[in-house]
């Protein structure tokens, strides 16, 4: 019993040690500081988005997505059932997403969250999700749970914004796919409880009744895109330089029907006025018109 009592403590202690590593090391990754800028682009002009559409087999919809040296791959997977909170009655859908760094995505070893996600991680996942969720109707959706996986493979500033870019390009070829399967139906197409128990057989939809319920379950497609001010100058789409030297940074979240989902707008050790803000707006939907347009070339004809 005494040991016990002798123990405890020194548990505390490494327990204790072991959390302060952990936080020196996002400290470490995610600090900013400024460096001398080498510009290799316009302040008005994205780094060029790339996709590869498939890029795992087993996801519903899997999406390797490049912007500069930020490299995501998103993950759209159907789960087995509603979360437990849904009535067992519901008609609408529900759309769920996580976030991770993987260790080896920043300049230092990023160690895994394997007690579970941390502040910064959680914060993410959860505007990856609510945005998701704002692009979709989760009436036209039905009764399915997505959830869409976005794991940075690569962080050079911009992971978040660039997370739900590709997450959408992966929920929309993911709901594609459900809809051409006879799983996602028009709500008059949908089986009653007894129909599904004498067998029902899904109807086949052909091509403009497929395309037309996909574009009522996602009327819009989203993205978000990052900008800052520099010395008073608007920058576009901040890589890891640009956000360490930003004295404000901004993440923007939109759809192509030009509403806004989520502007996160900060002061690093600075302030800004309206003006400025209606100039970083500005900035921001040069990033847009490039990224619905990429958006939209990347999924032509994809099954």
């Amino acid at each position: 019993m005494e040991w016990k009592t002798h123990f405890q403590p020194a548990r505390a202690v490494v327990w204790y040690l072991r959390r302060l590593d952990e936080a020196r090391t996002v400290a470490r990754t995610m600090a900013k500081f400024k460096t001398e800028l080498n510009l290799s682009r316009a302040n008005d002009e994205m780094r060029t988005p790339e996709v590869t559409l498939d890029f795992t087999p087993n996801a519903l919809a899997s999406v390797l997505y490049k912007q500069g040296d930020t490299v995501v791959l998103a993950c759209c997977t159907k789960e087995a059932r509603l979360p437990g909170w849904f009535p067992r009655d519901a008609t609408k859908g529900w759309v769920h997403a996580e976030y991770s760094l993987l260790p080896g995505s920043t300049d230092s070893r990023f160690r895994r969250e394997r007690r579970g996600a941390k502040g910064r991680t959680q914060e993410i996942e959860r505007l990856i999700a609510r945005s998701l969720r704002a692009a979709v109707d989760l009436e036209a959706l039905g009764p399915i749970a997505l959830n869409v996986d976005c794991d940075i493979l690569n962080a050079d500033g911009g992971t978040r914004c660039a997370s739900i870019t590709a997450a959408n390009i992966a929920l929309r070829l993911a709901v594609r796919r459900l809809i051409a399967q006879g799983v996602c139906l028009p709500v008059d197409l949908r089986p009653t409880p007894e129909e599904r128990k004498e067998g029902w057989t899904p109807p086949t939809l052909d091509a403009l009744e497929r395309e037309n319920h996909e574009n009522t379950v996602i009327p819009h497609d989203l993205a978000a895109v990052s900008v800052g001010l520099i010395d008073g100058e608007v920058y576009l789409d901040l890589d890891y330089v640009l956000d360490s030297n930003a004295d404000v940074d901004m993440n923007v979240i939109k759809t192509s029907d030009g509403k806004y989902v989520e502007v996160q707008g900060t002061g690093e050790e600075s302030t800004f006025s309206a003006d400025e803000l209606a100039a970083l707006l500005k900035g921001a939907d040069v990033g847009f018109d490039a990224l619905f347009a990429f958006q939209k070339e990347a999924l032509k004809g994809a099954e």
